[in-house]
């Protein structure tokens, strides 16, 4: 049940004793780079300074806009002769971040999957596709190694060709997958357009999420269609990558490992904390890393700490599924509007496929929102007035949630772009 049962169920003022000694050794490690040796003078702040957890609140936050006007060296701890590694973010909302590891750096990183993996019942005899993909992208590598240590037989498919990855699944008895959630919708769509049945042809019983937000209403799709448990995981590439937080098998929340990562929540507006069980934005802190320690790292991840202990017997802090970004919200004429909030919507709703889009635009002084939906087949080919009750449905089912009036289209499965990275929930042309 637990890979380590010492760190994983340490009491609670033990393992905040560990944090702060560890916390200490990362102020100074971070105090050897050219951005925090700055900002510690720049503030008046030693790294002598920090005796206890609250004393974190000292140091000043720290941004992904620090990372680039840094680029790329600026955070370096150590000597680049002692690095081993590159990783980078996406980039998608700006210049990439680009994040160094030492081979220590490596290891801690590569434990704490082996732990979330074993954790969830994965064992040495299972066999491990992983399907996301590799390169600078640290899913990937991430949960590659981590697999591989904890004994697995790994097979580095990548992403996309979703065929070959159902035939691999097939003549390989593929027992635990991981892949991104919006790519599991659609690959359920070619399992049916092979024939298919992953519950009836394939070994499958674990699936690991990660890279974009989702709903539970997503997870319980894959769920039933797969015969699996699906499994959310959280990470980011600022602090290492996926595994800074997993789910246990009791799936109430991500427990996030302490032992490596000191854990905020704080108001978005105010930059003030909020008590625990209050959602805010996720700020983290690394405790081994030596390459390019990072303090007090704003996510932009919106979320919250569920109060009270969890009935697995850990004792690291869970966090609620990540409910969007506080740079993925739309505002549309005043309401404040995240995508997972469409999609949650959208699952709920029978008949609805595994892809939707949501189109902005503007139109003399207003704002308005359509959403592009995916729907069965059969609502094509019979009554169209079953397709415009569809339609009608939908668009009151979110007009209760997000309190405004989209405009829906419903179009075929497999009409609207498909991607084998993170799903383009959003296309906003009020700017053009």
């Amino acid at each position: 049940m637990y890979w380590e049962k010492g760190i994983e169920t340490m009491p609670r003022e033990k393992l905040e004793k560990l944090q702060l000694e560890r916390l200490k050794e990362s102020v100074k490690k971070a105090s050897a780079s050219v951005f925090y040796s700055d900002l510690f003078k720049k503030v008046g702040v030693s790294p002598n300074e920090i005796r206890s957890l609250e004393d974190i609140k000292k140091i000043p936050l720290t941004t992904k806009d620090n990372l680039r006007e840094h680029w790329p060296y600026g955070f370096l701890a150590v000597p680049k002769d002692d690095l081993v590694r590159m990783h980078s973010s996406s980039g998608t909302t700006g210049r990439a971040t680009v994040i160094f590891h030492t081979l220590n750096d490596i290891n801690e990183w590569t434990n704490i999957l082996s732990r979330s993996m074993y954790m969830t019942g994965m064992r040495r005899s299972d066999v491990f596709q992983n399907m996301m993909t590799y390169s600078l992208f640290t899913g990937g590598l991430g949960f590659h190694y981590g697999a591989e240590r904890l004994g697995a037989l790994v097979i580095p498919v990548g992403a996309g060709n979703s065929k070959r990855q159902i035939q691999i699944m097939r003549d390989f008895q593929t027992t635990v997958i991981h892949v991104i959630p919006s790519y599991a919708l659609h690959l359920a769509s070619v399992f049916e357009e092979v024939g298919v049945d992953p519950r009836r042809d394939t070994q499958l019983k674990i699936a690991f999420l990660g890279a974009e937000p989702h709903s539970e209403e997503t997870r319980q799709k894959i769920e039933e269609f797969y015969g699996v448990k699906a499994y959310n995981s959280y990470g980011l590439s600022e602090m290492d990558g996926p595994g800074v937080a997993f789910e246990c098998p009791y799936q109430n929340g991500m427990h996030v490992w302490e032992d490596n990562f000191i854990v905020e929540i704080i108001d978005p507006d105010t930059l003030e904390p909020v008590p625990d069980g209050e959602e805010g934005e996720l700020v983290l802190t690394t405790l081994l890393r030596d390459g390019m320690p990072i303090l007090r790292y704003r996510t932009k991840d919106l979320t919250r700490i569920i109060p009270g202990p969890c009935e697995c017997g850990r004792t690291h802090i869970r966090i609620e599924r990540i409910k969007g970004r506080t740079d993925d919200m739309l505002i549309l004429k005043g309401v404040n509007i995240f995508p997972i909030q469409i999609e949650k919507k959208l699952m709920e709703i029978p008949g609805v496929g595994t892809n939707f889009l949501i189109v902005l635009e503007r139109k003399g002084f207003n704002d308005h929102m359509t959403v592009r939906v995916e729907v069965e087949k059969k609502f094509f080919s019979g009554d169209l007035r079953q397709l415009e009750n569809l339609r009608r449905t939908i668009v009151e089912e979110l007009k209760s949630d997000i309190l405004i009036t989209p405009k829906v289209e419903l179009v075929e499965p497999g009409s609207l772009p498909k991607s084998e990275g993170k799903a383009v929930r959003v296309v906003d042309k009020r700017e053009e």
